[in-house]
């Protein structure tokens, strides 16, 4: 008998690093709406990238951050740097997931929630009216969660991308539409 006998192994072929990030850590195996809980990750993110800006500009500005064109550049570097890393390493555990899994789509991968949702929040970039508002946050998440659900013209065709991509870029079509939404809601001032 071999040292090694009797002893569990891992199963070399599970791409544990994948899966990990694909579930965003565990929220993709949530038994009810894996995918809301991938946005509310989202929206963590988020809201972390304005606070980041908000502390890169600093934060004895007072009400001077909140409409400067600074703040806003800050903004939207701080989300825009977030996005390409949230996608990028998106793409490639999202499309290893799905070969693991043998399905296109899998419901455990929620990473693609959390870009479309960071995505959303570029309609809050705004130079003029930049803010942190619980409300803006909120009504980017309904937003994005409805578009992401309803798929609108090309959301679902890019259902039918091969791999990861077919997995991401339908929620970058629905981040896009809700930032639009908010951009609208903003420019409105509701």
């Amino acid at each position: 008998m071999s040292s090694n006998e009797g002893s569990a192994r891992p199963d070399p072929g599970k791409p544990r690093a994948s899966l990990a990030i694909a579930t965003v850590f565990g929220l993709g195996y949530l038994p009810k709406a894996p995918g809301t809980w991938g946005s509310l990750a989202g929206v963590a993110l988020g809201w972390g990238a304005m606070a980041i800006s908000r502390w890169q500009i600093g934060a004895g500005s007072g009400a001077a951050f909140h409409n400067s064109a600074s703040a806003w550049s800050h903004f939207a570097w701080n989300d825009g740097a977030l996005i390409v890393i949230v996608s990028v390493i998106g793409l490639w555990a999202a499309g290893r997931v799905a070969i693991y899994r043998r399905t296109a789509d899998p419901q455990i991968v929620v990473v693609d929630e959390v870009a479309g949702q960071l995505i959303s929040f570029l309609g809050l970039a705004t130079p003029r009216t930049f803010a942190l508002n619980w409300k803006y946050l909120l009504l980017g998440f309904i937003l994005f969660r409805v578009f992401d659900i309803w798929k609108p013209f090309p959301a679902r065709q890019a259902e039918s991308l091969p791999g990861g991509l077919g997995i991401m870029a339908d929620d970058w079509i629905a981040g896009v539409y809700a930032a639009l939404g908010l951009l609208i809601a903003r420019t409105l001032g509701l």
